[in-house]
């Protein structure tokens, strides 16, 4: 029988619920990437559900049949989100839209983001200082050892980590980030009225107790169906600086996650080494004899990379540790005060004109995953914005 959380409490709604971007989700014909066009040219989700089919149908990849598909279902939309809402309050459950406060930071540029994130617990500014962990359910007691290890390890130093909550290296990742103090983020693959795989209730709630946050953009009562996790996958790598590979077979989901990570989000991707004699470990190997990630064996492997030195594990949160120096923190940026080495470098010199990543990437002669981690970086230390694609040096 399928577990269900046991709310005990009910969120404050501390902003308006996002009516119009809800509905959204509920219109068919509409995904993320057509709606957030259609936002961006009429001005806000509410004015979708108020404009005439032909301004709609200007709207690059809106044809005709999907704008009358709209106009048609404005008025089941808005109740299906109606119902939705009251749903998710009863539950305890928060509804963020992407422009608002609390949706996830490094999320929200990416062509694919939700419209929407259903949230029980909290996230918080910090969480963009992330890692994704991912790998096979059925992995080897050496998986689920070293996903628990450097789990534990890096949520110490204060990274956040966000997993699937599945079984296996999924379980051992929350499991060791909860046991080191740290926050971590489950995305499910269903409703948050669903608690998937069911013997994860007690650690969900741990989760949520510690200050940790349950995520899905699926409505409520959405069940755990395969053809759901693929696209929880990219929220997983969406929210992350990195993802790490712990160990995968060669069908495994986590070379999704991999893949997009690389490919969609420019994040940089870690693996694992493991036994060449091992099915388990077979996936994980490839990506690294192919070069799609970057092998790693502690946990200080991955901090160095992703430009956090083990020299700054003291107290404080995040963002204080890794601040820049109040005297240097309005003054132009130097070689000696970009992060990211000679690519975070060569990546800042070429946004000091707005360009695409690809524009980035003519220019550095740099690939995508090095772009991508080098932006990450950059963004995050106030150097460089993003907006309609381009990236622009700030300084």
């Amino acid at each position: 029988m399928e577990s269900r959380f046991r709310y005990t409490y009910r969120m404050p709604n501390i902003q308006a619920p996002p009516l119009f971007q809800l509905a959204l989700t509920f219109t068919p014909g509409l995904g993320p990437v057509r709606s957030r066009r259609l936002i961006a040219h009429l001005g806000s989700a509410a004015a979708i559900f108020e404009a005439a089919q032909s301004d709609i149908e200007q709207v690059e990849g809106v044809g005709s049949a999907v704008a009358r598909g709209i106009i048609k279902n404005r008025d089941n939309a808005l109740s299906l989100a109606n119902k939705e809402l009251r749903k998710a309050e009863n539950l305890g459950v928060r509804v963020v839209s992407q422009d608002q406060p609390g949706f996830p930071q490094l999320l929200r540029p990416l062509p694919d983001c939700p419209l929407v994130l259903f949230i029980r617990g909290e996230l918080d500014p910090e969480d963009q200082f992330s890692l994704g962990v991912v790998g096979s359910r059925r992995c080897s007691q050496y998986g689920l050892e070293h996903s628990e290890r450097f789990a534990n390890r890096l949520a110490s130093r204060g990274i956040r980590i966000v997993s699937g909550g599945a079984r296996g290296i999924d379980t051992a990742a929350h499991r060791g980030a909860l046991n080191a103090g740290g926050r971590t983020i489950v995305v499910l693959g269903c409703g948050l009225s669903h608690c998937y795989p069911p013997e994860n209730l007690a650690l969900f709630d741990s989760i949520v107790d510690g200050g940790g946050a349950i995520v899905s953009e699926l409505p409520c009562d959405a069940p755990p169906e395969g053809r759901n996790f693929p696209a929880r996958n990219r929220i997983i790598s969406g929210m992350s600086l990195g993802v790490l590979v712990v160990e995968a077979g060669r069908k495994s989901g986590a070379l999704i996650t991999a893949r997009q990570a690389v490919e969609e989000h420019g994040r940089e991707v870690f693996a694992l080494p493991g036994r060449v004699d091992s099915g388990a470990c077979a996936g994980s190997l490839d990506l690294l004899k192919m070069g799609g990630a970057q092998l790693v064996t502690e946990p200080s492997d991955i901090v160095h990379a992703l430009e956090m030195p083990a020299r700054h594990a003291h107290a404080g949160t995040h963002s204080d540790r890794y601040a820049p120096d109040e005297a240097n923190r309005y003054e132009p940026a130097t070689r000696a005060n970009v992060p990211g080495g000679e690519s975070g470098q060569r990546v800042y010199e070429a946004c000091r004109e707005s360009r695409t990543l690809d524009q980035i990437g003519e220019v550095t002669g740099l690939d995508m995953a090095a772009i991508g981690q080098a932006v990450t970086l950059l963004e995050i230390s106030g150097l460089v914005t993003r907006s309609g694609g381009q990236v622009t040096a700030s300084r």
